[in-house]
């Protein structure tokens, strides 16, 4: 991404500001960053299953979104200037398990 929007291989966008992130001190720069892949995660998963509510291919877009949390941290393996770190894996995690979470109590409190 970096080499098609900066024209630099080592320069990556940032997918999501956030606010929290900006005003910690730089010692607190880990906890923004879980708190940042978190906030995407459930933007993009809530995304999805809401465009997908109704659809037969629902419970697919649930297992699709899990992998690509966990492959596009996997990836940052041979990224140059990114890193692999498990906790954002987890943090990828648990936003798609939260969005999935509100959208099955939603659909259940529809009911």
């Amino acid at each position: 991404m970096g080499l098609l929007v900066f024209g630099d291989i080592g320069r990556q966008p940032s997918l999501v500001d956030n606010p929290i992130q900006q005003i910690m001190p730089g010692r607190y720069y880990a906890i923004g960053n879980l708190i940042n892949h978190f906030i995407f995660f459930l933007y993009i998963s809530l995304l999805g299953f809401v465009i997908y509510f109704k659809d037969k291919n629902f419970q697919k877009l649930v297992f699709i979104l899990l992998f690509l949390s966990v492959f596009l941290e996997l990836a940052q393996f041979f990224v140059p200037r990114r890193a692999f770190e498990i906790n954002d894996i987890f943090a990828n995690l648990l936003g798609v398990s939260l969005a999935y979470s509100i959208i099955k109590i939603y659909k259940f409190c529809k009911k």
